[in-house]
């Protein structure tokens, strides 16, 4: 199980013992960190930092470090809150076609079985009641019956939230600079995600739906890799793929926006300075 982690890790045991030493002031000087200014600072927390990435090559290199604000990538992760966007996830899309016949739709029973007095039997209208064999039925399901509904905002927020920050704890959030490889071979993008141990399926969000021409071409026919605009990120795609793959702009978009939804005004704060004053 541990070599399997180092496997990941792409380390050997025996650098382990490295992990205690403290790091030269030469190493620190090669690594350009990107210090960022938040509206909204983070108070209890300190800011996440992960590696940029890059793509032009098989082998992974590193381009530099990037903050995330913790409170969209570092949040306590709500696995209640998870399964609630994946059912609502699963339901809005969902339109049930079974269809079942009441006795008006039913064919025969025109006629009155028997009359309605003096054979000593039940009254009845109708062999198709629903109390009959081959009858109607009553209360039965009807096509088409959508189960759509709407999941509160702040869930869904919350949702995003947890998702990313599983998948950052987990190591299976990867930051890159940008998505440009040099072909369009697909044997290039299985090469890159074989050497750097990033699973079984990927799923590459940019921060626009206008996908450089090589990746395309090369994730067209990779069934387990799938390209997503910003706009489309959600959590069951999130947990659906092993790893999560954001360029910089789009990890930027994704905070800026979900900091601004963590932090809405209520309309009463923001119609405040409007409203009569009644003494």
């Amino acid at each position: 199980m541990l070599a399997n982690l180092f496997q990941r890790l792409r380390i050997s045991p025996v650098a382990v013992r490295c992990f205690c030493s403290s790091v030269s002031n030469k190493d620190v000087t090669t690594v350009g960190i990107t210090h960022k200014k938040w509206d909204i600072e983070p108070v209890y927390t300190k800011p996440r930092q992960v590696w940029i990435e890059n793509m032009d090559t098989v082998e992974e290199a590193k381009l530099g470090i990037l903050e995330l604000h913790p409170h969209v990538y570092a949040s306590s992760p709500r696995v209640d809150i998870i399964h609630d966007n994946i059912i609502w996830q699963k339901k809005y899309r969902w339109v049930s076609y079974a269809h079942t016949k009441v006795r008006s739709e039913v064919r025969g029973g025109g006629r009155k079985p028997w009359p309605q007095k003096g054979t000593g039997r039940a009254r009845h209208g109708s062999i198709r009641s629903p109390l009959f064999v081959g009858g109607g039925v009553a209360h039965g399901p009807r096509a088409f019956t959508t189960h759509f509904y709407m999941l509160p905002y702040f869930k869904r927020v919350k949702g995003l939230t947890s998702a990313l920050s599983i998948k950052l704890a987990q190591d299976d959030l990867h930051i890159v600079n940008n998505i440009d490889i040099p072909t369009a071979e697909k044997s290039f993008i299985e090469d890159l995600i074989r050497v750097r141990n990033w699973g079984p399926s990927v799923l590459i969000i940019d921060d626009t739906d206008f996908m450089p021409e090589n990746i395309a071409l090369a994730c067209d026919d990779v069934r387990h890799v799938n390209l997503m605009p910003v706009y489309g990120l959600n959590v069951y795609s999130m947990l659906k793929h092993s790893t999560l793959v954001l360029t910089v702009a789009a990890a930027e978009k994704i905070e800026k926006k979900l900091l601004e939804s963590l932090n809405l005004n209520m309309e009463r704060n923001m119609n405040e300075k409007y409203r009569i004053d009644q003494v």
